[in-house]
């Protein structure tokens, strides 16, 4: 049963009401504001109906008064000075009604109960938009797709133990997020998250970078080093593209999670670490495994709890959840009265093929915005990729006469892909990577197995 407080210093009314109301309602009186505020911090008032004039009270400070509270009621303003300017001013300080002198009871207790209904369905939205942020995100990641629902899950069941955490996917899927998801609902929140991006540096570089140095170890190790482990010490180390790693750097990793120690290059010293490991990688390791480029052992040491991250064009019913995130987010950071994306802005979005998946969706709605100087992305506003003019596109690349008997040979098609990539970009590599949705590394790496004429 709901409870009200009925605040008044004429007797008879606060009496009157307390009669009316009870059978309804669970019924507090109170002459004046003390005694209203002692039943306010101590009891739980869904509705406060109080008079304007309450003696040497203002009943519109009342009203503000308990407003402030965790828990505030909804407040009825009763007068009998029943002015348009006292109304707005009662409305103004928080009231959701305002009822003059001589009461009518029934209608103040339709009032009433028209009040405490639009509170409930308040709370339940309320509610009910907790839920649904709940099931479509888990720190920042978005989606409500079938294919992101197992991910959501494994998340939330791995973050809070201690195991080595392995995240596959292709380029741009948001393996780095997953990573950041997985620490920030673990028990180190607070701690540290250190990431390396493994693929950006030359094999002595990153043996360094993990596990520092001391002087003099090497030529130019002019002052000792420590390396990202020790500065991931009590928190979360995470590698990003771990199968580009060299056989002499897995050893040494494959110790650190073995015994959980760690030694400098150049140093005898065994340092313990407490370290919560996550690797990425957008490779298919147990195909390095075989191939030999991969410690078997190393991968088992990895692969204690393994996270497969979907591409965009298997999620496609997440593009809109995804696209609306970034035009807000694009829109606020550039100062843009950007609101929405056309129609036909978004069924362009939903058709395109996404080689760079959720990252390239992320800069098409960027460029988007900052095409746009009105309220609404158009198709004109996209970028030419997602407008049906892609510069590198499968579909173009047609099959010269020497391989019209095998016209869908995969290597073959892979080599022209990267031809063409590499022939849009002026042979820069970087960008040609970019363009396939590969790393530099993994793109040299397929240049070598098959050289490519790049002129």
């Amino acid at each position: 049963m709901h409870t009200i407080l009925i605040v008044d210093d004429e007797k008879n009314t606060r009496e009157g009401l307390r009669l009316s109301l009870e059978e309804d309602f669970d019924v507090y009186v109170s002459a004046n504001i003390k005694g209203a505020n002692d039943v306010l911090q101590n009891e739980t008032v869904d509705v406060l109906v109080t008079d304007l004039r309450l003696g040497a009270d203002d009943g519109m400070d009342l009203i503000e008064s308990a407003l402030t509270m965790p828990n505030s009621p909804i407040c009825i303003m009763m007068t009998a000075y029943g002015s348009v300017d006292t109304a707005v001013e009662a409305m103004k300080r928080g009231a959701y009604h305002f009822v003059t002198k001589p009461l009518n009871i029934d209608q103040l207790e339709i009032l009433i109960k028209r009040a405490l209904n639009t509170r409930s369905l308040k709370e339940e939205n309320t509610q009910l938009k907790k839920q649904v942020e709940k099931k479509f995100t888990i720190s920042n990641i978005l989606g409500h797709s079938a294919a992101m629902q197992p991910v959501f899950e494994t998340i939330e069941q791995v973050a809070p133990s201690k195991a080595t955490v392995l995240i596959d996917g292709k380029n741009g899927t948001g393996k780095e997020l997953v990573a950041k998801a997985i620490h920030n609902l673990s028990g180190r929140p607070k701690s540290k998250l250190i990431t390396v991006h493994c693929a950006a540096l030359s094999p002595q570089l990153l043996e360094s970078e993990l596990f520092g140095h001391e002087r003099g170890a090497f030529t130019g190790a002019t002052e000792k080093r420590i390396g990202r482990f020790e500065q991931a010490d009590g928190g979360t180390l995470f590698l990003d593209e771990i199968g580009e790693i060299d056989p002499s750097t897995q050893v040494k990793l494959l110790r650190a999670l073995g015994e959980r120690t760690i030694e400098r290059v150049g140093g005898n010293k065994t340092i313990n670490i407490d370290v919560r490991l996550i690797a990425a990688t957008n490779r298919n390791i147990p195909e390095l495994v075989a191939a030999g480029e991969f410690r078997e052992d190393l991968f088992y040491r990895l692969n204690v709890v393994r996270i497969t991250l979907p591409p965009l064009k298997d999620r496609i019913e997440d593009i809109p959840l995804l696209a609306n995130a970034f035009l807000k987010e694009f829109a606020k950071e550039n100062s843009k009265p950007v609101k929405e994306l056309s129609s036909e802005a978004m069924k362009a979005l939903n058709n395109h093929v996404w080689p760079g998946n959720v990252r390239e969706l992320r800069t098409a709605i960027e460029h988007g915005v900052v095409m746009s100087n009105s309220a609404k992305i158009t198709l004109r506003h996209l970028p030419a990729s997602i407008r049906g003019e892609s510069i590198v596109n499968i579909n173009t690349i047609s099959t010269t006469s020497e391989d019209t008997d095998q016209p869908f040979n995969l290597e073959k098609s892979e080599t022209k892909l990267i031809m063409a990539a590499l022939n849009h970009t002026n042979g820069n590599r970087t960008e040609a990577a970019k363009l396939l949705g590969i790393s530099r590394r993994t793109l040299q790496r397929k240049i070598k197995e098959d050289p490519i004429n790049e002129e």
